[in-house]
């Protein structure tokens, strides 16, 4: 049962979340309000990791949350789920887009997916940096403003905005950075 479900989720987070892998994280966090594989805080744990390992970004987390679910076939499962929709759509689309190729009604189509898709990755990367930055659980339970921020979060990424922007370095040197900084500080 845990197998089905593994796939039936990452299927349909495949199916719909179109725009890349940040796409998928409304999705993931439906899941994890749903399942108990993984929590909104590991979400942030695998979307840093997934950002950090070579591939893309929704199969690394697609793997990690099927790993940690179900373990390693539980991972293939999860990712599997997650890509095949992507598979069967790009056969049948590229089948059939070379008669469709210069139809205004699909151009129109896919230049209105842009704000969708848009949007989804705003909200996403907004549920990130709400999770990253604040401590939503503690303000919930004690009503006070000093709780909700996480200090040490917001200095560490104030600090690395104002790096990134000033010294043009590889994005490997800040990620190593806030690793290093993130086990001395203890995050």
């Amino acid at each position: 049962m845990l197998y089905w479900q593994l796939f039936t989720e990452f299927f349909k987070t495949g199916l719909f979340a179109i725009g890349g892998g940040l796409a998928t994280l409304p999705f993931l966090y439906d899941i994890a309000d749903k399942y108990p594989w993984f929590d909104r805080t590991m979400l942030t744990d695998m979307v840093a990791i997934s950002e950090s390992t070579p591939g893309p970004l929704g199969v690394n987390m697609a793997t990690y949350a099927g790993f940690s679910a179900a373990g390693v076939l539980g991972s293939l499962l999860a990712t599997f789920g997650l890509v095949l929709p992507s598979l069967v759509i790009i056969i049948i689309v590229a089948h059939y887009l070379k008669q469709f190729n210069h139809n205004k009604f699909v151009q129109a189509g896919f230049y209105g997916l842009r704000p969708a898709v848009t949007a989804l990755i705003a909200a996403a990367g907004f549920e990130v940096l709400k999770v990253a930055l604040f401590h939503m659980d503690i303000y919930q339970i004690t009503h006070k403003i000093i709780d909700l921020l996480d200090f040490k979060a917001i200095i560490l990424f104030g600090l690395l905005l104002f790096a990134t922007n000033k010294f043009k370095k590889h994005p490997i040197i800040y990620i190593a950075m806030a690793a290093i900084i993130g086990i001395v500080f203890q995050f």
